[in-house]
């Protein structure tokens, strides 16, 4: 008889209570990685020395080359399994990582003690409420020194709105073979991925809820929260953001 193989979590039970180990081949953005680091980077010139805090630190794909720069990195993450991802990967035990939602009030955290906080590869939308996201602003914001910056992307909804119907591969440095599905809610103000992978001749399914956001939502989130837009692109590459762009970087400004 074949071997006994662990049943899949639920769809909705977290892809990272069951996949942390594939995450950064499935999920993770294949050229993205060098992008969102070298403007993080960049960005640390302008603002007030001090550490850097990621929300929804999951694996380190940031974190890790982050602090390749000298740069002290600090991170939120709900997932122990994808922490224990990080910590197994070089300097991954020398990162430290706070357990817990990371929109909730800063637990240890002294107010003001972060340059930098971001939450990048979208992550800011599995915050599936709006209390939640103007939660997060405002925790974010309570967390920053004077001047110091919270950094976020997202997709635009009127891209999403244009490509919620049909399937499309996803980009990967694994063997596997990863197809997704979207599609959007308007009455919720939510777009769910489906992944469909094949994985040792297996299909696996993973969904995953977002809740998306209008740029004018998101500033008037950062205005209630204290921040004010510093700059706007149209992707981690710097490219500027324009009409026929589909997806944003957005880097908020605490009043020194």
């Amino acid at each position: 008889m074949p071997p006994t193989r662990p049943q899949d979590p639920p769809p909705e039970a977290g892809y990272a209570a069951g996949f942390a180990s594939r995450y950064d081949d499935w999920f993770a953005p294949a050229a993205g990685t060098e992008n969102t680091v070298a403007l993080l980077v960049s960005l640390t010139k302008e603002a007030p020395s001090g550490p850097l805090l990621e929300l929804g630190i999951g694996t380190g794909r940031i974190a890790l080359p982050l602090a390749e720069h000298g740069l002290a990195v600090h991170g939120i993450d709900s997932s122990p399994q994808m922490v224990a991802r990080l910590r197994s990967k070089p300097g991954g035990r020398d990162i430290p990582v706070t357990i817990g939602d990371f929109a909730a009030p800063p637990a240890d955290d002294e107010p003001g003690e972060y340059a930098l906080v971001y939450v990048v590869n979208g992550t800011f939308g599995e915050l599936t409420t709006q209390a939640d996201q103007l939660a997060c602003f405002a925790n974010a914001a309570r967390r920053l020194r004077p001047g110091g910056f919270f950094v976020l992307d997202a997709h635009l909804p009127e891209a999403l709105a244009t490509v919620s119907a049909g399937t499309e591969p996803v980009n990967n440095t694994g063997q596997d073979f990863v197809l997704r599905t979207r599609s959007i809610h308007p009455a919720r103000q939510h777009y769910v991925s489906d992944y469909v992978v094949l994985d040792d001749d297996r299909l696996r399914h993973v969904r995953v809820t977002f809740r998306y956001t209008s740029p004018g939502e998101l500033d008037l989130m950062a205005a209630a929260a204290g921040l004010r837009l510093r700059l706007r692109t149209g992707g981690w590459s710097g490219t500027p953001f324009k009409d026929s762009s589909t997806y944003h970087v957005s880097v908020y400004e605490l009043p020194a």
